[in-house]
């Protein structure tokens, strides 16, 4: 578990290095890329150990008997989040944004609407448009430097022309941890619209040293009939190339319509995904998470301290996630000066908050998931590319 260990990713097809110089204008060679949500480190030794046997037995055929898999799902749920997953309740998609799809699929039509709290995970809008589907924003609440969800104005947002909501928790990209009581409001929001909530809860394992994640089943066992949840570990272990993602539903009627759409596309998963998270969901996977959080702890701290000493930048405060989430609102700059210095001064890749949805604009995101000497250099040149602000 040697985080610090430098990996150079760089002609390995990685699309958090090898795109950073057409999407953000910043070489690798010279840059520093903390723009898409994957580490710069190893998974632990067991995911690696058990595709080295896979490649020793050399045979790649159609995987079965997935017993072991949905029980590692079980086990881990259980020991980190105290929830008990039903092996029946376990759908296998392409990763949560393929699982998202999948969602808007089965309980909209063309031209009905989809709620989100934005800001929010760039790619929900996206997937949600594609389908000819429309996207209803509903800003989040800034709350002395938090994040909170404001019933009163997205009920005013609606339509009525709403089927689903779908949120991130852990919030991405503000990092926020949503308590029981806010899930419940989220609920009775759900039920007061008739909504159905998709749950994602990927970055769920992610938490901060005082941290507790809330699984939304837990708060709301009360309308498993319109509740989806979805997990992953592929953000956990740092595995997203693998595009494993389960999505969870409790209630059989849910789960048939889910069901039908999985069948109708011939949505099946691939052994390689399969045998890396049941290896993953293990004790050693446990313990290599703990110490991944030491580490990140390490890295946000030196982060916010740094940044948040240039007038008018503000890291708002990580609960979960290895997402910085920065506001430059306070330097009194228009967005694209910010973006220059950043780009072509810091030559930092980072995401934009504009993408994010309403309430992103002056803001945006860095990937603290890299070796600290990165972290360093990467405070020092913000600070020197913003030094006239000191």
């Amino acid at each position: 578990m040697n985080f610090d260990e430098i990996i150079d990713r760089r002609g390995t097809h990685s699309a958090k290095w090898d795109m950073m110089e057409s999407l953000y204008g910043v070489s690798p060679d010279e840059g520093i890329s903390m723009w898409v949500a994957d580490m710069d480190f190893r998974p632990p030794a067991c995911v690696t150990a058990e595709l080295q046997a896979m490649v020793d037995h050399g045979v790649f055929g159609y995987f079965g008997d997935d017993a072991a898999y949905k029980a590692s799902i079980d086990w881990w749920m259980r020991t980190r989040h105290g929830w008990a997953v039903d092996p029946e309740w376990i759908f296998t998609t392409h990763g949560l944004v393929n699982g998202t799809a999948l969602c808007v699929h089965t309980w909209t039509r063309p031209g009905e609407g989809v709620v989100l709290f934005t800001p929010v995970y760039h790619a929900f809008a996206r997937i949600i448009k594609a389908a000819g589907r429309t996207v209803t924003e509903c800003p989040l609440a800034l709350v002395d430097g938090r994040y909170e969800m404001d019933f009163e104005d997205a009920a005013s947002r609606l339509t009525g022309n709403e089927k689903l909501v779908v949120i991130s928790s852990p919030h991405n990209p503000g990092g926020r941890c949503w308590t029981e009581a806010e899930l419940r409001a989220l609920g009775e929001f759900c039920k007061a619209h008739d909504l159905i909530l998709i749950s994602d809860e990927i970055h769920c394992d992610l938490l901060f040293p005082g941290q507790t994640h809330v699984p939304a089943i837990k708060a709301l066992p009360d309308m498993l009939d319109r509740l989806v949840m979805m997990t992953a570990p592929t953000k956990t272990f740092n595995i997203a190339g693998a595009h494993n993602g389960n999505v969870i539903i409790p209630d059989a009627t849910l789960r048939a319509a889910f069901g039908a759409t999985m069948l109708g596309l011939g949505i099946s998963p691939s052994s390689f995904g399969l045998n890396m998270e049941t290896a993953a969901y293990s004790p050693e996977g446990a313990e290599w998470v703990d110490a991944l959080m030491v580490y990140l702890d390490g890295n946000r701290r030196i982060f916010d301290a740094g940044v948040n000493a240039i007038p008018g930048v503000r890291s708002m405060d990580l609960e979960s996630t290895y997402l910085a989430w920065v506001d430059f609102s306070g330097t009194g700059m228009e967005t694209d000066e910010v973006i220059r210095r950043i780009q072509q001064d810091a030559k930092l890749a980072v995401n934009h908050g504009a993408t994010f949805g309403l309430g992103g604009d002056s803001y945006m995101r860095f990937n603290l998931a890299t070796p600290r000497v990165r972290i360093e250099e990467a405070v020092k040149r913000l600070q020197k590319a913003f030094a006239d602000l000191q």
